[in-house]
């Protein structure tokens, strides 16, 4: 089993949701956040001042998949959260040594 985390740009969320959808994914878990890559935030102006905006809005998403969904999944967040501009984003992905549903007592695969 993986934990996909993914972080995208805030208006292709629904595209991503789709995407995943159509892959089979029946959860994941969705967190408003900020940060910056190398886009390194940008310059903007408010009532006539200049300030900097370090940290851009973006959007972190969890899934918890089994091993044989993985490349699936990963594809359908890449094609669907890519705008060829930068700031898309990362996908990080790590193991996952257990998951238990905690309504049922269900394990790992079972719990997905």
């Amino acid at each position: 089993m993986k934990l996909v985390v993914a972080i995208i740009k805030p208006f292709k969320l629904d595209d991503v949701r789709e995407a995943l959808a159509e892959v089979g994914v029946q959860g994941i878990t969705v967190t408003e956040v900020k940060g910056f890559g190398r886009q390194k935030g940008h310059t903007e102006l408010y009532r006539g001042a200049e300030y900097v905006v370090d940290f851009l809005p973006k959007i972190k998403l969890e899934v918890a998949v089994a091993d044989d969904q993985l490349d699936r999944v990963l594809e359908a967040i890449s094609q669907s959260a890519r705008t060829g501009k930068i700031g898309d984003g990362k996908i990080f992905v790590s193991a996952l040594d257990q998951v238990i549903r905690i309504r049922t007592g269900e394990l790992d695969g079972d719990a997905l």
